[in-house]
């Protein structure tokens, strides 16, 4: 058995370990290296067609944003996941794959005029739809024989739909040794999907440690700060602009805004309007509100079971072209714009 990290090491994005064993190499997340950690994406360490299988622990780019490259470059087995990340994968993956095109031809564009060689992006939206023919799903708690010496359980990681801690069990030449891989951690009392599973027991544990050195705040609940800002705001004739990922984080502000009208909490403009600014996350929300069963909380099934439509509400909606999403800049009504980029530095935001 040989372990070898190829990514998240020493900096916190592009997850990437690669597990040796019984003739067998097993990729365990496959992912993007993103702002100040980025490096060159551009190559692997390794020969994408000598990997047998990649698990995949979430869909977040930083831990699944090169799989197509690893496609394109000549992989041919099989990726594991569980049914919810893998259809966030599928959209997820595409627009990664069009912000590569339109990154190289922007490029290529400036090239021309210094002469500059052509760029190649990293894959193209056609090596990311290849993904999807060497995808297998599982759901929690299912025990899959992976290959000779490999057994390979998903655990709910509480961090996203679908999210996993990986337990493996492993055998070779009379030796049996247990490793989890814990992808990202999520915390407790998040809404909708539930809290992480404890792990009783392995001989080894890889796992992330962004914010091990911190407390969270006690309640993820934060409905009554944001509807003062919202009050606040509103009553001022001001725009609530949110930078917010798009996968995730955009559908617990929904799920929590659904709650603030519901309870009234904005006196100034009781039905405010909400602007998804994101084709990205009105896909995500709709695979939010698709089929939960095994991946809800208990407080979701309660709501889904009182027939509550847990991400929509009264005057929500959705732009989808750019023309639409710069429209409400001249929009004078005040309102809330959900827009996704995280970090501020691009995108919609901008």
């Amino acid at each position: 058995m040989k372990l070898s990290f190829y990514g998240a090491d020493q900096c916190v994005t592009g997850s990437c370990h690669c597990l040796e064993i019984n003739g067998k190499r097993i990729l365990i997340d496959c992912g993007l290296q993103q702002g100040r950690d980025e490096v060159s994406n551009g190559e692997f360490p390794f020969a994408a067609n000598t990997i047998d299988f990649v698990l995949v622990t979430h869909a977040h780019i930083d831990h699944s944003g090169r799989i197509p490259m690893l496609v394109k470059q000549g992989f041919q087995g099989r990726i594991l996941t569980t049914r919810l990340t893998a259809q966030l994968l599928e959209i997820m993956l595409l627009d990664s794959a069009h912000i590569q095109e339109q990154d190289a031809e922007w490029k290529n564009r400036k090239g021309e005029r210094s002469g500059a060689p052509r760029t190649e992006p990293l894959y193209t939206v056609e090596d990311a739809e290849r993904v999807m023919e060497h995808m297998t799903t599982c759901e929690y708690g299912q025990f899959i024989q992976l290959c000779e010496g490999v057994e390979v359980e998903f655990t709910d990681a509480g961090h996203l739909l679908g999210s996993s801690f990986i337990i493996m069990d492993l055998t070779e030449g009379g030796i049996k040794k247990s490793i989890v891989f814990s992808g990202d951690i999520g915390n407790v009392d998040q809404p909708v999907i539930r809290d992480p599973v404890q792990i009783s027991g392995a001989d080894y544990v890889v796992m992330e440690s962004t914010y091990g050195d911190r407390n969270h705040p006690e309640s993820w609940s934060y409905t009554d700060d944001l509807a003062r800002i919202i009050d606040d705001t509103m009553a001022r004739g001001g725009n609530v602009i949110i930078p917010s990922f798009a996968v995730g984080r955009t559908q617990e502000l929904l799920y929590f805004i659904r709650e603030i009208k519901e309870k009234h909490m904005v006196a100034s403009c009781p039905d405010f309007p909400v602007y998804i600014d994101s084709p990205l996350a009105k896909k995500a929300t709709s695979i939010f509100d698709s089929d939960l069963r095994g991946y809800m909380d208990h407080d979701a099934v309660w709501l889904v079971r009182r027939g509550t439509d847990m991400f929509r509400f009264p005057n929500l909606h959705a732009t989808e072209s750019s023309e639409e999403s710069k429209a409400l800049n001249e929009d004078r009504t005040p309102k809330v714009i959900i827009s996704a980029s995280g970090m501020c530095d691009a995108g919609r935001i901008r």
